[in-house]
Order: C-alpha cells, then sequence, then structure tokens
C-alpha cells in the first residue's frame, strides 16, 4: 500500500462463524492493481475500519504465500467488532496496512517448532503455521498446544481436525470446561507441557493468546530451559493508529504498533510494565 495513513477499500468475499462471537473475514481489495501488489508476513497486522463506527486492529489469520485474499478473525466485543459482524459477503471494509514486525521465518528453518495458542490467539499464529506447513521439510518436529475456554469457543474447527490427522505434526488441545461430547485434556494450556518431549536447546517456541496465558506460558518455558531468544511472543495494547503517532501502545521507549507486536523474551523482559 502507497500510504498507510489512508485505507483502502476491501470486499468481503466470505465470512466464517467460527464460534458465537467469532467470525473470520475473507477480504480482497476492490483494486485489482492493488491486489495483485499486496503483501503481507506472518504477525503483521492491518487496521480495519468501518464508515461510522469507527477503527481497529487485527492480525492477519491467513496464509502470506497467498495474499491476493487475506483473513482477519474478529471477536465482537466492541462498536467496531459489532458492526463488522453485522456485515455480509459483498460489503466493504477499509484497510490499512500491512503493519507492524513479523514473525522470525527463514531465521528458524532447521530448527524444531512448539506453537502455543490460546482462543483467539490462534488465528496471528495460523498465519505464521501456513507457511511453514507450506515448507514442512524446512523444520524438524512440529507441535501446537492450543487450549480455549469450552470446546465450543475453539476457532478453526474443521483446521485443527485437518491438523489432528496429519502424521508430520501433532496437534493438542486441551479445554477449561469440557461439555458432554468432549474426551480430550481439561486444564490451561500450560498442562499440555507434560505431554510432550522437547530438545529445548533446538527449539523455538510461538505463543499468543490471553496476557495472563502468555505470562504463565513464558515462565513454564523458562523453567524448561528455553533460552531468552528462543521463546517468541506477541503483545497486546490497543494499537490506535498503527503507525506510531498517537501513543495509545507505548511501553516504556516501546510503540507495539512499530516495534511489535512480535517480540522475543529477551525484549520483553527488558520493558516496564512486562
Amino acid at each position: 500500500m502507497e500510504n498507510i495513513y489512508l485505507p483502502d477499500l476491501a470486499v468481503i468475499d466470505r465470512i466464517v462463524d467460527e464460534t458465537h462471537d467469532i467470525k473470520t473475514f475473507t477480504l480482497r481489495f476492490a483494486s485489482r492493481e492493488l491486489r495483485k501488489n499486496f503483501r503481507f508476513k506472518s504477525g503483521q497486522f492491518v487496521e480495519a475500519s468501518i464508515f461510522g463506527a469507527g477503527e481497529a486492529p487485527f492480525g492477519f489469520a491467513s496464509n502470506p504465500n497467498h495474499p491476493e485474499h487475506f483473513d482477519i478473525t474478529v471477536r465482537a466485543a466492541g462498536v467496531v467488532t459489532r458492526a463488522m459482524h453485522a456485515l455480509k459477503p459483498g460489503d466493504y471494509m477499509g484497510i490499512r496496512g500491512p503493519l507492524g514486525n513479523h514473525f522470525p521465518l527463514e531465521e528458524v528453518k532447521g530448527q524444531d517448532i512448539l506453537i502455543i495458542a490460546g482462543g483467539i490467539g490462534l488465528p496471528p499464529l495460523k498465519s505464521l503455521i501456513d507457511p511453514m506447513l507450506d515448507c514442512r521439510g524446512d523444520f524438524g518436529q512440529f507441535i501446537i498446544l492450543y487450549g480455549a475456554r469450552t470446546p465450543a469457543d475453539r476457532v478453526y474447527k474443521p483446521l485443527l481436525q485437518e491438523w489432528s490427522e496429519r502424521g508430520d505434526i501433532t496437534l493438542l488441545q486441551t479445554v477449561d470446561t469440557p461439555d458432554a461430547a468432549w474426551s480430550g485434556p481439561v486444564g490451561v494450556v500450560t498442562t499440555l507441557f507434560e505431554k510432550i518431549k522437547l530438545a529445548v536447546d533446538r527449539t523455538v517456541a510461538f505463543t499468543c493468546g490471553p496476557p495472563v496465558m502468555i505470562r504463565f506460558v513464558i515462565q513454564e518455558l523458562l523453567a524448561m530451559g528455553f533460552a531468552e531468544e528462543r521463546i517468541i511472543s506477541t503483545l497486546e495494547r490497543y494499537m490506535k493508529c498503527g503507525v506510531g503517532k498517537c501513543g495509545h501502545c507505548a511501553i516504556g521507549h516501546k510503540y507495539i504498533c512499530v516495534d511489535g507486536p512480535v517480540f522475543s523474551w529477551r525484549q520483553i523482559k527488558r520493558l516496564p510494565e512486562r
């Protein structure tokens, strides 16, 4: 995009109901030229706007190898997101981006990969998992741990089933509160650590989810012996402008929208309010 300060029109091609309050929107830019030239990286985000409602940030939730269409997964939690949930295919959003930094992808090839996601923290990590699975042979052991409040609160249920049936990755899921049909583990996502075997010296861990989950995940990873630079996380702040001008997402001297949202634990631990 030539001007990240101004939104471009994107049309909604598809809407998937993930849970009772979460939807995934598949979008493409209305401009054919912009569609052709648009690129993004895993972990980056956009500012999406609805006329009359406002603007809010959302991480990419799709494969950057196929940027002609892109997904954002949205929980209805405020004025903007509720307005989004009222839209239908063929309607438009304003999109600014891509914004922010990105997950290391090329840098971790040859390593074992551990993904730890909680609830709606899986969508940003999906933008990393997808391209990694495109070149699965470039990585060693590949483990995904996913936790949600209930079985119904899990996003991407068909994809989770697909991952569980693959022979070249390990997917473990847990929920806080099971229903009658749930036969899997019950508990917070860190309880899944005891079910896996890792070589911490050759594993890179990526995590995204509620801040309280991330805090305990990082504590567990450090206790397991992970080096600080091998723990990669996102930080959550209200990234109002997305370009480091408004100051809403400042933590000390860092702006989450520009310097993040992706950080290693080595970087995070130096920040105030961590």
